[in-house]
């Protein structure tokens, strides 16, 4: 399945319970070339207080605690409202024609909850690295730093990206925002993501970048985030819950031996 390019194999264990998902058999199966290939592999298992339980794994195969794009793509999966649990806590999905509205939660600010090594102001952080400074930190379910600059597709993002995900700031790394002013309203965003690198949509990186164009009041509620994959539409009011709206779709069905990724060799380890 995918959410604007940001692709995902869904593995469903809610009646059926999969083998052992280790990092290894995670990063076989989303290798492009020798497996079936994605961004982030979604498993859907039995949880003992909501519907099921979403759980999220990058390519690099570290499990994180929330994915917009991902859940677009499950409450299609669904079917019908639902609340789950996540990592980063419940959210609740609604699919609507060719996608899906998700209610994302509250956003928080507060530096230990980002998390930060230790205490800063998480509106403007007073930090920078080459050219990119002062960026907003929020965590939306995993943590997020969003930049505004005049050109968001001017910055090498590929290369400071990941600098900024490994620095030493982030005990947790980071998912790394960079954002434009493409209209009233409007956000132009590339996203380089936490163990998965640039993809063509961030579901997460497009709730915290609107959020953070909003308490900046360099936009108002409803905000249009136009990513490489295409565009998704943010609601936010102050100490609300981030509500993200936009597409999803089904790529193939298909079937593996888990056999041929329990045991990589090569390329997989």
């Amino acid at each position: 399945m995918h959410g604007l390019g940001n692709d995902f194999i869904v593995l469903d264990a809610r009646t059926a319970p999969l083998p052992p998902l280790t990092p290894a058999v995670v990063r076989a199966l989303a290798d492009r070339r020798t497996g079936i290939g994605c961004d982030q592999l979604v498993l859907l298992e039995p949880d003992d207080t909501h519907a099921f339980r979403m759980r999220i794994f990058n390519r690099d195969g570290s499990e994180v605690g929330a994915c917009g794009n991902a859940a677009r793509a499950v409450a299609l999966l669904h079917g019908a409202p639902v609340t789950i649990a996540t990592g980063g806590g419940p959210i609740t999905l609604t699919p609507e024609a060719g996608g899906a509205a998700v209610d994302m939660g509250t956003p928080r600010f507060d530096w230990a909850a980002i998390p930060l090594a230790y205490p800063l102001d998480t509106f403007a952080m007073p930090v920078g690295w080459d050219g990119l400074a002062a960026p907003m930190a929020i965590n939306v379910g995993n943590p997020h730093v969003v930049f505004f600059v005049d050109d968001a597709a001017a910055v090498p993002l590929a290369t400071l990206g990941p600098m900024i995900e490994h620095d030493p700031l982030f005990p947790e790394r980071v998912n790394v925002n960079v954002a434009s002013l493409a209209g009233k309203d409007h956000l132009r965003l590339f996203v380089w993501e936490r163990g998965a690198g640039l993809t063509r949509a961030c579901g997460t990186g497009a709730c915290s970048s609107a959020v953070a164009a909003i308490r900046k009041g360099l936009a108002a509620s409803p905000v249009r985030v136009s990513l490489p994959g295409g565009d998704l539409v943010i609601t936010w009011q102050e100490g609300g819950s981030i509500l993200m709206h936009g597409p999803a779709a089904e790529s193939f069905r298909g079937q593996f031996r888990w056999q041929d990724y329990a045991a990589p060799t090569g390329a997989h380890t």
